[in-house]
């Protein structure tokens, strides 16, 4: 996933002329449009091969034809945002009710609060954690399995991006600046004593946001952040968008995967990087894996295996409903994060003014780095706090999770049970700086001489 530089949007070619982009969004609007006839069709076969009164319906052949009509409509839908989902949490023993408000908005984003409907006050308030959702292609619900292992003993909140095709011209540009513009003004909203949590992508937005309001020494500066599987410096491990962008340069990518909105979104003539392009890309990276997942639906449909139907439709109903990212901030990213390197190079900006994240660190931050099954070929999904030396080794922390892919890094049962602890102590340790470091020292010092601990540095940070 994407990450980006804040300085300046490179100027797209002929901004504003629909004759100068690629015509690829009205094409697939077109490609999609066109199915509708055969999509009804096949929804009608498919009613008549699961009627019960249907004989057919009992036959091999029956199922058959009614698995391969909902692989094609599953195929060829279009999949929109995801719910939630999160009703309930358990929190002390006791079943809680969930509720999912918006707390704050603007047109490119909502801040989101996971309220807990607490029948008796706590005994002691517990960590209030602001979770940045990455903004690269999915939406904020790809992270329900993040929230839902924090919600038992956290105060969760959570940033919820807008889909760029949903946000009409008059709203104006969205671009880096405007990111950590956002991420700085959710802080101030939520009013301090938060620890903040940055998934993937806005590893270094929020190193950013952090590194401006500890320049300006402001009051609401997080006690504590988390950077869990984000790039910092894709130097150390490049990746295909590094070589295609060495290779191609800034106006390929102009030039070929930025298109307009076509009508009748509400974005209409807004310059995107479409999300079906980006989807397009994550399927292609290991499509011999998705092929086989909707061949095994197709025979877990016939067989009737419900169970196994239900997880291939829960994850791909969230894995392919995407969303469209402006183009002044993916043109940011690839230009700058992964051909300039500005953050690790103290050439990043803000506004105009040098952003320099060496030079006064955060008040915390717990680099929380995964590594996947391939330990000997290191990926660039990797953060590294060392991209900011001037955070002590003994006041930060360094956790490989040992067999989970990226995904894993802020999902499933690993993350759940090995990885949502060791944040979670980390937070409050950040916030208690009197009962800092006795344990993580200790924990660092016995682990990190083990072959296999998985652990190649810890520590923790606060003032």
């Amino acid at each position: 996933m994407p990450i980006g530089e804040f300085g300046g949007a490179p100027p797209l070619v002929a901004e504003g002329s629909p004759a100068l982009t690629t015509p690829m969004y009205w094409m697939y609007e077109m490609g999609h449009a066109s199915l509708n006839p055969a999509r009804a069709v096949t929804d009608a076969t498919k009613i008549l091969f699961q009627n019960p009164l249907n004989p057919w319906s009992h036959t091999e052949f029956g199922k058959s034809i009614a698995a391969a009509c909902e692989l094609f409509e599953r195929t060829t839908r279009r999949y929109g945002k995801p719910e939630w989902g999160l009703d309930t949490t358990e929190v002390n023993g006791v079943r809680t009710p969930v509720e999912v408000r918006s707390i704050w908005e603007k047109p490119f984003c909502r801040l989101l609060h996971f309220d807990r409907k607490l029948t008796r006050p706590l005994r002691s308030p517990q960590p209030r954690v602001l979770i940045v959702a990455p903004m690269s292609g999915h939406y904020a619900t790809l992270l329900r399995g993040t929230v839902e292992a924090f919600l038992p003993t956290h105060e969760v909140y959570i940033t919820d991006w807008s889909d760029a095709r949903m946000v009409p011209l008059t709203e104006g540009r969205f671009d880096l600046d405007d990111y950590v513009d956002y991420v700085i003004e959710m802080l101030h909203v939520l009013g301090g004593n938060m620890h903040v949590i940055a998934v993937c992508q806005p590893s270094v937005p929020v190193v950013a946001a952090v590194s401006v309001m500890e320049a300006e020494r402001d009051p609401f500066v997080p006690l504590s952040m988390t950077l869990m599987g984000g790039p910092i410096d894709t130097r150390r491990n490049p990746t295909a968008v590094n070589n295609l962008a060495a290779e191609r340069g800034i106006e390929w990518f102009r030039n070929n995967v930025i298109t307009k909105v076509p009508f009748p979104h509400p974005g209409v003539m807004r310059d995107v990087y479409p999300g079906f392009l980006q989807l397009i890309g994550f399927i292609s990276m290991n499509l011999d894996r998705h092929i086989d997942a909707h061949k095994a639906l197709f025979s877990n449909l016939v067989k009737g295996d419900g169970d196994l139907v239900d997880k291939h439709r829960e994850f791909y109903d969230e894995y392919l409903a995407v969303m469209d990212l402006t183009a002044e901030y993916y043109l940011q990213t690839v230009d700058v994060v992964f051909v300039k390197h500005a953050l690790p190079k103290g050439e990043m900006t803000h506004r105009g003014k040098p952003v320099d994240p060496l030079e006064d660190p955060p008040r915390g931050a717990d680099d929380g780095r995964r590594r996947e099954r391939r330990h000997l070929r290191p990926r660039s999904d990797r953060s590294d706090a060392r991209a900011v030396p001037a955070i002590p080794d003994h006041r930060r922390v360094h956790y490989v999770q040992k067999g989970v892919g990226h995904y894993g890094v802020f999902n499933g049962s690993r993350f759940r049970s090995e990885i949502v602890p060791r944040i979670s102590d980390f937070m409050m340790s950040a916030a208690n700086p009197k009962a800092v470091s006795g344990r993580y020292r200790q924990h660092w010092s016995v682990q990190r001489n083990s072959a296999d601990c998985g652990i190649d540095l810890a520590a923790a940070i606060s003032r």
